[in-house]
């Protein structure tokens, strides 16, 4: 019996796996639609506000920061969609035989996978959410929304708001890594993360109230306010929450990974 070698410049590291899934991340069309379309919903419905805002309107109370960046609610989904074909995509196309081929201990291959996503979505969403941002406050200079990135909270929340959109990704393609399908995970996604908390908070039980300021979505518009929201978590809490949601989110296609098959 004899020991196989390794073919110098063949072998597997970190840093090989993770430049393998940058290249497949960006070699595919998905991700530029979902990148531009998530783009342009924030910035479209961020300029839409400003310019139709008035100050003897009924947003007066809004915060100036989720006011400007509604259209992270939009844009969010889109960026859910690239999270979930980030994982199930490769189960869909065939692509992931190959994956793990080249990667068998293929755990190395969805935290490579999380981590270019992030990467790439936190400086999407935070480059856009500061452009909105900055774009809306030219329409709304001389309204009671007026604000600069210098003012207190305010840059805070703007990265706030891309970190929610990252860790709701996350979440996403936790649920394409579990589910490895497409249509299943973005059904999973809208209805466990996005149509559940509103129904459970519509129970008359207070504790209810607590429970569902820690799902994700709550948690993630909680990160993205300069001034706090009424009946929402700290921004701290918050932060920790979504951590936890997408910690679990992505141990559990690790853990299948470990105990199933291709």
């Amino acid at each position: 019996m004899t020991t196989p070698t390794t073919t110098p410049g063949t072998t597997i590291t970190p840093s090989r796996v993770l430049r393998s899934e940058w290249h497949k991340l960006w070699t595919v069309r998905s991700t530029w639609i979902t990148g531009l379309t998530s783009a342009a919903l924030l910035l479209g419905v961020g300029i839409l506000m400003g310019a139709t805002y008035t100050s003897d309107g009924g947003d007066s109370d809004v915060d100036t920061v989720v006011l400007t960046l509604y259209g992270s609610q939009l844009g969010g989904i889109a960026l859910a969609v690239l999270g979930i074909l980030v994982t199930a995509g490769e189960y869909a196309t065939g692509l992931i035989r190959a994956t793990l081929t080249a990667v068998p201990s293929r755990l190395p291959v969805l935290w490579a996978k999380a981590t270019v996503y992030t990467a790439t979505v936190f400086t999407l969403s935070f480059l856009t959410a500061l452009l909105t941002f900055l774009t809306a406050q030219v329409f709304l200079s001389d309204t009671d929304q007026a604000a600069s990135l210098t003012d207190d909270g305010v840059l805070a929340a703007v990265a706030g708001n891309a970190a929610g959109v990252t860790l709701l990704g996350l979440i996403a393609l936790g649920l394409g890594g579990a589910l490895r399908s497409v249509p299943g995970a973005i059904g999973a996604f809208v209805g466990g993360v996005l149509i559940v908390p509103e129904i459970l908070g519509m129970l008359p039980y207070e504790v209810m109230d607590t429970v569902v300021r820690y799902f994700p979505t709550q948690a993630a518009g909680a990160l993205g306010s300069a001034t706090p929201l009424p009946g929402a978590a700290s921004p701290g809490a918050a932060l920790l929450a979504l951590l936890l949601w997408a910690a679990a989110a992505l141990a559990v296609p690790a853990l299948l990974l470990k105990r199933r098959d291709v």
